[in-house]
């Protein structure tokens, strides 16, 4: 995809866009590494052999990178209290994650976006979907002396990823930042370029915000962008902001937390303009109504000072295991992270689930190894 940019800025992006990711496994105890080099894009790593000890029970996860900083913290804190259940994750996309869980090369998915019921057919030994985090999207950028909280409106959000606001001083921009001063600086539109569920919430906000998006782009883990060049997953977006002045992106805010990256503040369906804090990420969480099978989601949410871009993040566990032992790991690894795990997430970027949720995972965890469908 072409940037509408000077030569040297395209250049500049295409030349570092190099993929990156994080690698997580749960016995490891380093944080993860939005620099570190990952595989080709399009790879799936295989999934690890079996230990021989008897006695462990190993489960080997990939999906979303929507929640990888507190899956790592999960998988970590929870191995060294239990050294026999060893659960390793790899963050390769919602999309990605999907399709491993419906291939059954997976012990468990990992996804933004619950699965169809087209997709829930597919998976013969039964489906159960635990919602185990909620955070925001944040919109980041790089621009020299400008910090966090850059007024954005859902009129001049769309257009900048339209490509139709191509500078950082367009009046657009600077009469709703009449305090700011704005270079004048071509704007450069990175967004991901996997199978992303955190495209999945971006791109649906901008569809409910802007009939021009919805009809020319739309929404889902991947879309026809008019602008703009793709990296790699949550870390890569993340980097790339760094690297990059007059750069623009979305990543999970676990990630522009983590990183300090400067983060817009956005225009909600209240008219208020809201940075991702807990507070707002929190109000706009508690607008999204759940099915009894634990689906769903609001790409606008109306209460007042909410934060306007939020989204679930689900585990996709099996309801039939081969090995009993997996089941029971599994099940215990999440009621775990749905209980005690979830103040972890406060200190990362991402809000507790509401506790009505919260009741109805643990519930919905009855499912895995039961042979219910």
């Amino acid at each position: 995809m072409s940037l509408k940019s000077v030569a040297s800025r395209r250049k500049f992006l295409l030349m570092s866009a190099v993929p990156l990711a994080i690698a997580i496994k749960a016995c490891q105890g380093n944080p993860p590494d939005p620099k570190a080099p990952q595989a080709t894009e399009g790879a799936l790593p295989a999934k690890p052999s079996a230990p021989i000890d008897s006695t462990q029970v190993s489960l080997y996860g990939a999906g979303a990178t929507f929640p990888s900083f507190l899956y790592l913290r999960w998988f970590k804190d929870y191995n060294q209290q239990n050294p026999n259940i060893q659960i390793s994750y790899q963050p390769v996309g919602s999309a990605a994650g999907i399709q491993q869980f419906l291939s059954g090369t997976v012990d468990f998915g990992a996804s933004e976006l619950a699965l169809t019921d087209q997709e829930l057919a597919q998976v013969t030994r039964g489906a159960a979907m635990i919602p185990t985090a909620a955070g925001s999207v944040a919109v980041v950028y790089n621009i020299a002396g400008v910090q966090s909280g850059l007024k954005l409106s859902r009129k001049v959000l769309p257009e900048i990823f339209l490509g139709k606001i191509k500078k950082w001083n367009d009046p657009a921009i600077a009469s709703l930042n009449p305090n700011v001063t704005l270079p004048d600086l071509p704007i450069t539109v990175i967004h991901r370029s996997d199978g992303s569920g955190t495209t999945a919430a971006f791109t649906a906000h901008l569809s409910a915000t802007s009939p021009e998006w919805k009809n020319e782009v739309g929404t889902g883990l991947n879309v026809s962008w008019k602008t703009g060049t793709g990296i790699k997953d949550n870390a890569g977006i993340s980097a790339q902001v760094q690297q990059g002045e007059g750069v623009i992106g979305y990543v999970e805010y676990a990630f522009a937390k983590q990183l300090n990256l400067a983060t817009a503040a956005l225009e909600n369906k209240s008219g208020q303009f809201a940075l991702p804090t807990e507070d707002g990420t929190a109000k706009a969480i508690a607008t999204i109504k759940l099915s009894e099978d634990l689906r769903g989601s609001n790409a606008d949410p109306d209460a007042a000072e909410a934060y306007p871009i939020v989204t679930y993040s689900w585990v996709l566990a099996y309801q039939q295991y081969d090995d009993p032992k997996q089941a029971q790991a599994l099940k215990e690894v999440l009621k775990w992270g749905l209980t005690q795990g979830q103040v972890m997430g406060l200190e990362l970027g991402y809000v507790p689930l509401p506790e009505a949720i919260v009741k109805k995972a643990i519930a919905a965890l009855d499912k895995i190894g039961s042979g219910k469908k």
